[in-house]
């Protein structure tokens, strides 16, 4: 029988979640991916919206049964908000899902091959644990349908401060909360959207790119109490800047660091430009255990400052760096696993894409001192080549923690010649990576597959795996 568009499929049970943060069901035995707030065992009436070439897409019509899996969000503005999807599965639940993502991948990419996968690492916390969050101005305020259908409110008022709702560019949920960075978040953006109201400078207008306030960024350490606010806006008014920032000093006296940046552009990237610091020291501190990271307001850090501990922790077991070794950490970003492993080894060399993440590293190497990591900025298959081996000497343990997409097939190459004895290779993809592990399988044993989960209430899931060498 052939599933067509519109189709309604009664009492269809929910087997599992995706890695997309979708219900799996199986109809004629064609996978069905059902958006909505659903969770394992549930049992419900689905519509068929999309029909692909493999697969179909279905959004949820009538719920008959939840199963156990479900529990109560935390947050109000859950379904609008893409920010944390899962807020409807306890987290044990979670939990289990991400470790089946993990399992699934490698048995697709990998058949037939026994590997070790150890239990999930849970997160210390499960909502509050993000160290960065940015939100957005708009003139084009997300109207919820209570919204729209309460006649007594004027919905006149279409400025917002929030996030963008899933795949609208060009709508805003306004916030009246968010579980994520800090308790404090709420209390921040009430106080920031009621200024910047009163004012009366506009809004950024995303079709028309024209107004003044346009995002605010926050940091914040959870080692330390260094809190950053970075204020973004189109326009080059000084006088403006200089009295929303000394307002919002008044008002939020837990915020140790103010940044304020320019954007005329017609994108919301701001890695590019420069930040102008207001008031403050301009950076945020934390400390992984003896090692000390300085946090610029462009760099990159793991978004999850607790796990991210407990992630490197773990590489760093699985490394078991002897004090004569030569380490090679790729992708290293702003060199963060680096110099949390530089004083177990003899050498470090750290090799990243972003010029400016290699020079967040190299301050963090000095400010730890940490003599012997060596950086290097460029793109990974044109450094990693063998006559660079052959300079800086070769990797006895590698660690690699690539993008999403995974490594070039070239870097794979290069690593294979280069033979070393241990690689441990992290991942936010246990799809891509386990496609790459495929290629190192002739020459490496996999010991261990090691899931973390980094992003409570969301499909996203960490994972660590130690190859060893066959024949040393």
């Amino acid at each position: 029988m052939k599933i067509k568009k519109q189709d309604i499929f009664s009492q269809v049970h929910i087997h599992q979640m995706t890695n997309e943060g979708t219900g799996l069901v199986h109809i004629h035995q064609v996978p069905v991916f059902v958006k909505g707030n659903v969770a394992p065992d549930d049992v419900v009436d689905i519509r068929i919206t999309r029909v692909r070439k493999n697969a179909c897409e279905a959004t949820v019509q009538k719920v008959h049964q939840y199963s156990v899996a479900h529990t109560s969000p935390k947050c109000i503005h859950f379904g609008i908000c893409g920010g944390c999807k899962w807020q409807h599965i306890h987290y044990a639940t979670q939990l289990e899902q991400k470790q089946k993502f993990v399992v699934h991948a490698f048995e697709k990419a990998i058949p037939h091959f026994k590997f070790n996968f150890l239990p999930i690492i849970p997160a210390p916390q499960p909502y509050y644990y993000r160290n960065k969050m940015e939100f957005t101005f708009s003139t084009e305020k997300w109207l919820t349908l209570t919204e729209i259908q309460d006649k007594t409110t004027s919905i006149q008022d279409k400025n917002a401060l929030g996030l963008h709702v899933p795949q609208r560019f060009d709508k805003v949920l306004d916030l009246q909360e968010c579980h994520l960075l800090d308790e404090r978040t709420s209390h921040i953006l009430r106080v920031v959207k009621a200024y910047a109201l009163q004012t009366q400078k506009p809004f950024y207008d995303l079709k028309k790119n024209s107004g003044f306030w346009r995002n605010i960024v926050l940091r914040k350490s959870y080692t330390t109490p260094d809190f950053m606010f970075i204020l973004i806006v189109a326009e080059q008014d000084i006088d403006a800047i200089n009295k929303a920032l000394h307002y919002f000093q008044n008002e939020l006296d837990f915020i140790t660091s103010w940044i304020y940046i320019i954007n005329p552009k017609l994108n919301d990237y701001y890695q590019d430009l420069t930040y102008h610091v207001f008031a403050g020291k301009g950076y945020i501190t934390e400390y992984f255990e003896n090692v000390v990271f300085r946090i610029s307001p462009l760099s990159f850090f793991q978004t999850n400052t607790l796990q991210a501990q407990t992630l490197y922790q773990k590489v760093l077991e699985l490394a078991d760096i002897q004090p004569n070794q030569i380490v090679y950490d790729l992708y290293t970003g702003t060199g963060t696993i680096a110099n949390y492993v530089a004083k177990k080894a003899a050498k470090v060399i750290g090799i990243e894409l972003v010029d400016s993440a290699i020079q967040d590293g190299i301050q963090n190497a000095v400010l730890n001192q940490n003599q012997n990591i060596l950086f290097f900025a460029g793109d990974m298959k044109n450094i990693l080549t063998p006559s660079f081996i052959a300079q800086h000497g070769k990797p006895d343990v590698l660690i690699t923690d690539p993008p999403r997409a995974g490594m070039h097939p070239d870097v794979v190459q290069t690593i294979i010649q280069a033979k070393p004895h241990t690689i441990v290779y992290v991942s936010c993809n246990p799809e891509t990576q386990a496609k790459d592990i495929s290629m190192l399988l002739e020459h490496y044993q996999v010991v261990s597959l090691q899931p973390v989960d980094m992003f409570p209430q969301t499909a996203h899931v960490e994972c660590i795996a130690k190859l060893v060498l066959k024949n040393p």
